[in-house]
């Protein structure tokens, strides 16, 4: 959070959860909140929005794609269509029940959903703390993210789509964008036209060198897809090639990511037309 000359702006929230209410509460104590900026939609970033700004009366913007998404991929109805979305990767009954168990407790942790009062627009000048920050769009890891770049300290706000140790995890689950990782590189390639010098991400601590990182980001990614390419050559499904990618044992919320993680990139190869999918008897196959 930064402070301004009418008070304070949040960005980001957290999950709706006591730890992250109560820290809330310690770091705002005494504190005017007049805005809160809502990176992506995710349920760690947008969790709390809706919960803060009841509290605050804070003004809360956010790209009117992930608002959309925030409100609809958060709901029972959408929580409930991952059993058939891992029906069609292929993934076996018990696996599939242990990831979507409990789905439903899910629902406290992203909700009251906030009023959105402002949209986001590319290129937008927004003052946070005492300088002026430039809104980027960067598609990938949610389809309506943002990162806020200020040029005169040339220091990147990355959010989500720059982290210091690991790489975002860029999943499609057969909703928004359809080819998230193409967005993702795209984007990349966006951020490194402005040589940003200085880097604050979401998760992680700050760091020197956007650029450096985005090479190295984009060298995973370059290494990923010809290790999928491998991973179906005689023909697999998307838990199939998922168990190839991800050698060790998996957590269930590891295993979401890592299924979603996979199939972004199968989708990529599609798109490019080095490996096609056919459906049979409901599950996706994928060769080359």
């Amino acid at each position: 959070m930064a402070e301004g000359e009418d008070g304070w702006k949040v960005i980001d929230a957290g999950l709706h959860n006591t730890s992250t209410v109560k820290r809330w509460e310690q770091e705002l104590a005494g504190k005017k909140v007049t805005d809160i900026l809502v990176t992506h939609y995710h349920p760690d970033h947008f969790g709390y929005v809706g919960g803060l700004q009841e509290l605050t009366g804070a003004r809360v913007s956010m790209t009117k794609v992930d608002a959309d998404a925030g409100i609809r991929q958060w709901q029972e109805n959408s929580i409930n269509k991952l059993q058939d979305n891992y029906a069609v990767s292929g993934i076996p009954n018990a696996i599939a029940a242990k990831m979507t168990n409990n789905t439903s407790d899910f629902i406290p942790l992203v909700t009251p959903y906030p009023n959105v009062n402002h949209y986001f627009q590319e290129g937008e000048m927004i003052p946070i703390g005492k300088y002026e920050y430039e809104v980027i769009f960067t598609p990938g890891h949610a389809d309506g993210m943002v990162n806020f770049y200020n040029k005169e300290t040339n220091t990147l706000l990355s959010t989500d789509h720059i982290l210091p140790k690991i790489t975002p995890n860029i999943s499609y689950w057969f909703h928004g964008e359809p080819n998230p990782l193409a967005n993702y590189l795209d984007s990349l390639e966006k951020v490194r036209r402005l040589d940003a010098d200085f880097v604050i991400p979401s998760h992680g601590k700050p760091f020197y060198g956007a650029n450096e990182r985005i090479d190295e980001v984009k060298s995973h990614h370059d290494d990923r897809l010809v290790q999928t390419l491998e991973s179906i050559s005689g023909g697999a499904t998307v838990h199939e090639a998922c168990e190839k990618l991800f050698k060790k044992e998996l957590t269930v919320h590891e295993t979401r990511f890592a299924i979603g993680e996979t199939l972004a990139h199968l989708e990529y190869l599609r798109y490019e037309g080095e490996c096609r999918r056919e459906r049979r008897d409901g599950v996706y196959w994928y060769y080359v």
